[in-house]
């Protein structure tokens, strides 16, 4: 499968807490309800791979921030849930296989994104 997009983001986790408490309704605008009840650094983590996927779908305008939800498996693995205008926007470019690695250390949150098709 032919890579079609790589996407990378990263965030400072304090920086981003400052500004969810300053901007009201901001939490609920960026994050689903079952992502806005994790930790602030998993926070700033989830919105660095909204960022990252957006990157790697060409970031293009009209994608909407819950149409792009960090999931875990059993395992713990992340994956990208994509619906909406992410899920459309993957499809025009044919995307098969999203791949989400995500981080947080030292006061720093990433996230890569991978797209193939």
């Amino acid at each position: 499968m032919p890579v079609l997009g790589i996407g990378i983001d990263v965030v400072d986790i304090d920086r981003f807490g400052v500004s969810l408490e300053r901007t009201p309704g901001l939490s609920a605008r960026l994050f689903t309800a079952a992502e806005a009840s994790r930790p602030l650094a998993s926070l700033a983590a989830r919105f660095a791979a909204k960022e990252a996927i957006a990157k790697a779908l060409g970031a293009p305008g009209g994608l909407l921030w819950h149409d792009a939800e960090v999931v875990n498996e059993s395992s713990g693995r992340p994956l990208l849930e994509l619906r909406g205008t992410v899920r459309a926007r993957a499809d025009e470019l044919g995307v098969t296989h999203v791949h989400l690695s995500l981080s947080h250390d030292a006061g720093i949150a990433s996230a890569m994104v991978v797209v193939e098709g």
